[in-house]
């Protein structure tokens, strides 16, 4: 074991995590945070990390008006994507619309019936695993893209999602990806596509290039100054805020899109304090079985990142 000014490291890195899971706790229970503010938020991040067993975190924060610190923690670390990929799905309508290459009040077939991007077998979702029953009750009809997206966000339909994929193809909606400066996010299939699934063919995304998505969206890069306010009131609509929502002020306004699959939490987030400057919060985690603890986790990492960004 070796040691510096006669303590020994392991026990100088046991103090410094000590150290970082006492300020989370004070945080947690709503006690000053001032000290929380001169800590190091990686380090914090990475503690507040520690406790939750199997979890691996991919962090980014940054102010929208380009100051204070930029928080940065696997940011270019490859994850499933899980529904945050309904991201780039929402800004491909509303370019598409600005475009005049569909009208979002135009209606189109609602149907239960997709196709594999590995041997174009057929599959149908179960509303079972849906997290919007309201999708299924309309099957057969007709009904307008504009509802589809709101539902695609708003309460995570796969239905809608896979639906509105037969009007914009994943591979355009990877490809506007890479203009607004997500350079390594990857839109490859609609949900449960399991023979894609199992040949590891998954959406995939990093912490850095939600982030890039989401600034575009909050600057009206992403599309038309209407199209981005459009957007932004939608992800402000978000139904599931037990994560990023949950670690921040009561009333903060919050843009966010959540996601999820087994061991996988994710929530992406345009930050409207009630003081200072908006900013941006992407947290993804994996490695986690427990949803509840993940979501925890994800809402203790806020509370390390908000004061930070108020700075």
């Amino acid at each position: 074991m070796h040691s510096v000014g006669g303590m020994s490291l392991t026990v100088r890195r046991t103090i410094r995590l000590a150290s970082c899971l006492a300020l989370v706790a004070c945080a947690s229970k709503g006690a000053p945070n001032s000290s929380i503010r001169e800590l190091d938020a990686t380090a914090a991040i990475e503690a507040r990390a520690a406790l939750t067993d199997g979890a691996i975190v991919r962090v980014v924060a940054f102010r929208l008006d380009g100051k204070g610190q930029r928080i940065v923690v696997r940011g270019d670390s490859l994850v499933h994507a899980a529904s945050t990929m309904k991201v780039p799905v929402l800004i491909a309508l509303a370019q598409g619309a600005d475009r005049g290459t569909l009208h979002l009040d135009d209606a189109v077939a609602l149907t239960n019936r997709f196709t594999s991007i590995v041997d174009g077998s057929p599959y149908t979702l179960d509303k079972a695993d849906d997290s919007d029953d309201s999708v299924y009750e309309r099957v057969g009809e007709r009904v307008p893209m504009r509802w589809l997206a709101t539902r695609m966000i708003t309460h995570s339909s796969n239905l809608a999602t896979n639906t509105l994929l037969t009007v914009v193809a994943a591979d355009s909606v990877t490809a506007l990806t890479r203009t607004l400066g997500a350079t390594r996010m990857v839109v490859r299939r609609g949900v449960e596509d399991n023979p894609a699934f199992r040949a590891g063919l998954n959406n995939t995304t990093t912490a850095s290039d939600l982030a890039a998505l989401l600034v575009a969206i909050a600057t009206n890069r992403a599309a038309s100054r209407e199209s981005c306010a459009w957007m932004r009131d939608v992800l402000f609509a978000q139904a599931f805020n037990s994560s990023i929502p949950a670690g921040l002020p009561p009333g903060t306004r919050v843009a966010h899109k959540t996601g999820d699959i087994t061991r996988v939490e994710h929530d992406a987030a345009l930050v409207y304090p009630a003081r200072g400057a908006p900013y941006v919060l992407v947290v993804l985690t994996s490695g986690v079985e427990n949803q509840a603890a993940a979501r925890t986790l994800i809402a203790d990492i806020t509370r390390i990142v908000h004061p930070a960004m108020q700075r």
